[in-house]
């Protein structure tokens, strides 16, 4: 009897044995389903190169959009000062190349150009290039040529005056063109322009411009 009931332990005990091991084994298996780090830590790999994305992008439309309010202010400014003045010349206008990069600043103004244009209007509300500059000391407009001014700065038997700013802006990430790529496919022109009306007398005449 004494063997019998032995044996039956050592039975019962295998088989407790067993089903411990088995406990063990769903309990890891229910803490590894309970650990979400590793889950979260590939989720964080396929997201964080979005979110950068993200963030890259808002950094540079909000860069950008500084920039292009910075380039209106200047060639509002620039306009501004021409027209305050009774006659103007090659040299005077040459000094407003600094006072745009004045005004862009801190922002680079890389590849600016300035054209500042004197325009007269005729009786019949017609606009014409009476004087033109560039920031090369040129004429980019023929005296006379036609010059599309908008509606409501056609006042006849004015004067006006016209300056178009444009610099140019490179972008660290612009719609999928990596850092690494070259500048030139990460740059953009920024134009802007602005009309200003004479402030003193009936025009403002440029004495070299030609």
């Amino acid at each position: 009897m004494s063997e019998q009931v032995a044996k039956s332990d050592v039975k019962i005990g295998g088989r407790s044995g067993v089903f411990l091991r088995l406990n063990r084994a769903f309990g890891l298996l229910r803490d590894v389903a309970r650990d979400r780090s590793g889950a979260s830590a590939m989720e964080f790999a396929f997201l964080a190169p979005i979110l950068l994305a993200i963030y890259i992008s808002s950094f540079e439309i909000t860069t950008g959009y500084s920039v292009a309010q910075k380039t209106l202010k200047a060639a509002g400014t620039i306009a501004d000062i021409v027209t305050r003045q009774e006659t103007v010349n090659k040299a005077f206008l040459s000094e407003m190349v600094d006072t745009a990069e004045a005004t862009i600043a801190p922002s680079p103004a890389p590849g600016l150009k300035l054209k500042i244009t004197g325009v007269t209007i005729d009786g019949s509300g017609n606009a014409k290039v009476l004087w033109s500059w560039d920031e090369s000391g040129g004429n980019p407009y023929t005296k006379g040529s036609v010059v599309a001014v908008p509606d409501d700065m056609k006042k006849a038997n004015s004067f006006l005056v016209r300056s178009e700013l444009s610099v140019e802006h490179t972008m660290l990430l612009f719609f999928g063109s990596p850092a690494g790529s070259e500048a030139s496919t990460r740059t953009i022109n920024i134009n802007r322009e602005f009309y200003y009306r004479e402030r003193l007398g009936n025009d403002v005449p440029c004495s070299d411009c030609g």
